[in-house]
């Protein structure tokens, strides 16, 4: 009973992932009641709770002030961090 996703395809790689009985029959209803496969429903649920990197970096508060962090950083920045915050005589 798999219904069309509107998510793009993406490659995928098949995973064998072994599941407490009792754990597998709620997820192939609540799959049922949604109207999507297993494997769907299984996508769904990784992918709101596991955030992606960017989504994690857009949360903190250090990348989000553009007065602290602004684009990338100098490669040498915290061998030579004086130089950086406080000019060439420092």
């Amino acid at each position: 009973m798999s219904v069309m996703s509107s998510r793009p395809t993406l490659p995928m790689k098949r995973t064998t992932v072994m599941l407490p009985a009792d754990l597998r029959r709620r997820a192939f209803v609540r799959a049922r009641e949604r109207g999507v496969s297993l494997g769907e429903l299984i996508r769904e649920s990784l992918d709101s709770a596991l955030p992606t990197a960017a989504s994690v970096r857009a949360d903190d508060p250090l990348f989000a002030d553009a007065a602290v962090f602004a684009g990338k950083a100098a490669k040498d920045l915290s061998a030579a961090h004086d130089r950086h915050l406080y000019g060439e005589d420092a």
